[in-house]
């Protein structure tokens, strides 16, 4: 194909999608002219494209759209494309290509408004410490076979702090226990796993977290060999070794924290509660084939 051929193909394809935004912003109220104006276009371009007899596709897109501003109302945008194509596939019972989607909320202006901050790590000394068993293998065949946990930081408006420490069970990537603290000291932590073990009192994990002065105490070594769980700890200044509850994190903070101010501890803790149901409840992973932490598990559960 020659590059003018192609050069026009592209230029037919963004035409189409401006007059596709039009078309769905206009029902939403907002008028033709200031549309067309907007997207410098004429509206006898415009109307003449509308007055076409609409092919299969069309009708197929205009659906797709209408599904997207749907899921993107309902989860305040913090949505990038790849995550629309799984709820849209699952929604619509389709298999669309991510490439699709991304070309149609571009059509419409819409994109994920969370943004990314860099993440600072500190460096602890520590008094006990374990080999990193688990060595990155981020895999996990059954269910509280391998758990990862950590503690982050949130600031307040009001000058103080808020410390959040979670556990993450690697075969569905669910939050298996969290606390939310004002300090973030051994209680935080010791109220995590304890949390945790009167939820899954069975199981008897690979444990692995940082050399934080927590997990290096010798009653928090005490608990774990309490449930015969295995000790397990990143290497100095390996922040990847803990990655993905690293990766957890990322999203909580991005797509909650990051996205408005929280003025008291009680504000935050309602909308962190709130996040990490959505989380293992509602918020679709490619790595679970399309289904929540939460889903995944309980099909496990029924097998």
């Amino acid at each position: 194909m020659g590059r003018n051929r192609k050069e026009a193909i592209v230029t037919k394809f963004k035409r189409e999608n401006i007059y596709i935004a039009i078309k769905e912003l206009n029902l939403q109220g907002y008028p033709i002219k200031v549309l067309c104006n907007l997207a410098g276009i004429a509206r006898s371009s415009y109307y003449k494209w509308l007055n076409k007899e609409e092919t299969k596709k069309d009708k197929e897109n205009s659906i797709i759209i209408k599904e997207l501003t749907k899921i993107y109302d309902d989860v305040n945008g913090i949505y990038g494309y790849r995550r629309m194509t799984m709820n849209i596939n699952r929604n619509l019972n389709k298999q669309y290509n991510h490439k699709r989607i991304y070309r149609l909320m571009k059509s419409i202006n819409l994109q994920s408004v969370i943004r990314k901050k860099k993440k600072r790590y500190i460096k602890s000394t520590p008094q006990i410490t374990a080999e990193n068993v688990l060595n990155r293998d981020f895999s996990a065949a059954t269910l509280n076979e391998k758990w990862l946990t950590d503690v982050t930081e949130f600031k307040l408006t009001n000058g103080t702090k808020a410390y959040l420490s979670a556990i993450i069970d690697l075969y569905d990537n669910s939050i298996v226990s969290y606390v939310l603290g004002h300090s973030n000291n051994n209680k935080l932590v010791f109220d995590t796993f304890d949390l945790a073990i009167e939820r899954n009192p069975s199981a008897s994990p690979l444990f692995h977290s940082n050399r934080g002065y927590q997990y290096t105490s010798k009653a928090f070594k005490l608990k774990l060999d309490k449930v015969s769980a295995t000790q397990s700890m990143s290497r100095v200044g390996r922040c990847i070794d803990n990655g993905p509850i690293e990766g957890f994190w990322g999203i909580i903070k991005s797509e909650m924290y990051y996205l408005r101010k929280f003025d008291n501890f009680d504000e935050l803790k309602l909308v962190i509660d709130n996040y990490i149901e959505f989380y293992n409840n509602k918020r679709l992973q490619k790595k679970l084939k399309g289904l929540s932490p939460i889903e995944y598990r309980a099909q496990t559960l029924v097998a």
